[in-house]
């Protein structure tokens, strides 16, 4: 009995099971992403009543929506630093105070320009939310579900997009003048809940090594880790990878910090080593292919595609778009069950697949639309259901695998600013889109700007089939060995599979000479 308890433990044999505490952690973290998501969601409606309310123009229109993503630059790279300097877990609640600001002046705004002073402040938290959620989770997670935890983060970011759909619908029998600015302001509600919420959790046991606090970092991973010994040998990866010797194990040992900011961006972008290099491309390409193959143009600009498809009645498109935020949502859901079975590549390769098929659907329906004098039945039909498909296998793969990946593939002490760099690659990239879709399908015509998109989105089928390995179950300290080479990542992850093999075949001989074998 005794023997076998300590086969559990050291997780020779049998499932752990999960770990609800880490769960409960992630679940916290990742309400960060609601405050995006919300700010999307109700965006594409409020600005239907903000042209009418304000008088504005298209132009004005898509600077209102796109120039938060610009914004977010800010804050994206001030939480890098800041999640160093003061912990992950009150960066959260700084990105959720900033937000709570920025609502409350969009809320309030009387005119343009006070509405750009919103947007400006709610995109600084926006950049805090997107940067620091998906770290967090990361590191407090246990390898075995690293991949399921961290992908809450896109989980709520579509919870918030729902959210401001339906705020958008709630509101809409309003006064003009009053409903649009009661859907930006009810912004803050969510807000104020994760601030007070996410005082709760427990720091970050990879931010708490990185101080020399062993002993915390200690009690975090043994409440957050499947068994003991995944908890031993956590800290120990942790503990190597921010030079600490092995067997130091006092409780508060001194870091030396020497210009530790430069340090990181001279070895991310200067003089990175093969693999930092092979994982910087792989980051900043899947950041940047999520965004430019349209998801934010279909997302904020949904009831605009709607009405070209014939639907002109408001209060049908503020309920088609709902349905549009139910989708993605469900779908997304479905994502983070797979997520640790199948893998990050598999999701990834499957969902890209699916959306060039459905934005060249979507691009025919609209095609057809745009050339005909009456309603055409079959291609209003498509047209929908193109923009529904889109949404789902981006929310199955694209979606959550980007902020799993990204957060797990980065050493430790390049993680921080490194992910921030991502985000601001995803930012500016959703920027530029979103604030010139409706140029570009003016220019173009919007059956042209979805064949567009599908043609960006078959080229990042070819980036990730060639450039991104699999990470399922390594360790964040393992994780590292799977790049380089050239790209020439299946050489490097059949070497970390043999390695592994090899260490396992050792262990069941071992076991086979102790006659332990049961």
């Amino acid at each position: 009995m005794d023997d076998r308890k300590l086969e559990e433990n050291n997780g020779i044999s049998g499932q752990p099971k999960r770990n609800k505490y880490a769960f409960g952690c992630s679940i916290l973290a990742s309400m960060a992403c609601v405050l995006l998501g919300y700010d999307i969601g109700v965006m594409s409606g409020a600005v239907i009543y903000i042209k009418k309310d304000l008088k504005v123009s298209d132009v004005q229109i898509e600077i209102l929506v796109g120039i938060i993503n610009l914004y977010s630059l800010i804050g994206a790279a001030a939480a890098g630093r800041t999640s160093d300097w003061v912990g992950r877990r009150w960066t959260i609640v700084v990105s959720a105070g900033i937000f709570f600001a920025g609502a409350l002046l969009m809320g309030l705004a009387t005119d343009y320009t006070f509405l750009m002073v919103g947007r400006f402040v709610a995109g600084i938290g926006v950049g805090y939310a997107m940067m620091i959620s998906p770290v967090y989770t990361a590191e407090i997670s246990p390898a075995s579900s690293r991949g399921f935890l961290t992908s809450f983060s896109e989980v709520f970011v579509n919870v918030g997009i729902l959210l401001g759909y339906i705020s958008n619908y709630a509101f809409a029998k309003l006064p003009v003048h009053l409903g649009w600015r009661f859907m930006l302001g009810i912004g803050t509600v969510p807000s104020i809940f994760l601030a007070i919420t996410v005082i709760a959790l427990p720091e970050s046991p990879r931010w708490l090594v990185m101080q020399g606090r062993l002993s915390d970092a200690r009690h975090v991973l043994e409440k957050t880790s499947d068994t003991k010994a995944e908890a031993v040998l956590r800290l120990s990866d942790i503990k190597a990878a921010a030079g600490i010797p092995e067997n130091c194990n006092d409780d508060v040992v001194p870091i030396p910090k020497p210009r530790q900011q430069d340090a990181v961006w001279r070895k991310l972008l200067i003089h990175p080593t093969p693999s930092v290099r092979h994982i910087l491309i792989a980051a900043i390409g899947v950041h940047f292919f999520q965004q430019s193959s349209g998801i934010d143009a279909v997302v904020l600009y949904s009831p605009r595609i709607f009405d070209k498809t014939g639907i002109t009645n408001e209060t049908q498109k503020l309920l088609a778009t709902i349905a549009v935020g139910a989708t993605k949502t469900s779908f997304v859901l479905v994502a983070t069950l797979f997520l640790d079975k199948v893998g990050r590549r598999p999701l990834l390769l499957t969902s890209v697949g699916g959306m060039i098929t459905s934005l060249a659907l979507l691009g025919l329906a609209l095609t057809v639309i745009d050339h005909s004098d009456g309603k055409v039945m079959w291609a209003l039909a498509l047209a929908i259901g193109g923009v529904l498909s889109f949404v789902g296998f981006f929310s199955i793969g694209l979606g959550p695998v980007t902020p799993v990946y990204t957060a797990e593939i980065f050493p430790l002490r390049l993680r921080a600013q490194a992910f921030s760099l991502g985000v601001a690659v995803n930012r500016v990239t959703s920027g530029v889109i979103s604030m010139t879709f409706i140029s570009l399908y003016k220019a173009i015509t919007i059956g042209g700007a979805f064949f567009l998109f599908a043609g960006i989105a078959s080229l990042a089928y070819v980036f990730f089939y060639t450039v991104l390995p699999e990470t399922r179950e390594k360790n964040l300290e393992e994780v590292e060995a799977l790049f380089g080479n050239n790209f020439i990542w299946m050489s490097s992850e059949g070497n970390f599979k043999k390695r592994e093999e090899a260490e396992r075949n050792g262990q069941i001989q071992m076991g086979s000479n102790n006659g332990s074998i049961t």
